[in-house]
């Protein structure tokens, strides 16, 4: 299950919607699909510490479940929490995919 990315603005949507169909005809190369992405889509949100253990909390879950959930350690969803790292890449995406759709996005 895919999510539709959300633009900033129903001008950049319809922007992107029409970059979107061109790159899947083979009309526009990857790589300048990727710059449209960047211009039309809203950026991934940081996640920091109280915001991670909120999400766990609001969901009632384990550190151990959301790591599990997240394909990553129990150590690194500590970490998280006490502010000793944040997450990036793919754990940014599936957290911020979570708190929007909710875990079974994910599951």
């Amino acid at each position: 299950m895919t999510t539709k990315p959300r633009a900033k603005s129903r001008i950049l949507e319809a922007v992107h919607e029409a970059a979107s169909d061109l790159h899947r005809l083979g009309f526009i190369d990857k790589r300048k699909m990727q710059k449209y992405d960047a211009l039309c889509l809203e950026p991934v949100p940081e996640y920091d510490a109280a915001r991670i253990r909120a999400l766990r909390e609001h969901l009632h879950l384990s550190q151990a479940v959301l790591a599990a959930v997240l394909n990553t350690s129990l150590s690194t969803v500590r970490k998280w929490e006490v502010g000793d790292k944040k997450p990036s890449g793919p754990s940014l995406k599936l957290l911020n995919l979570i708190e929007r759709k909710g875990l079974e996005a994910v599951l």
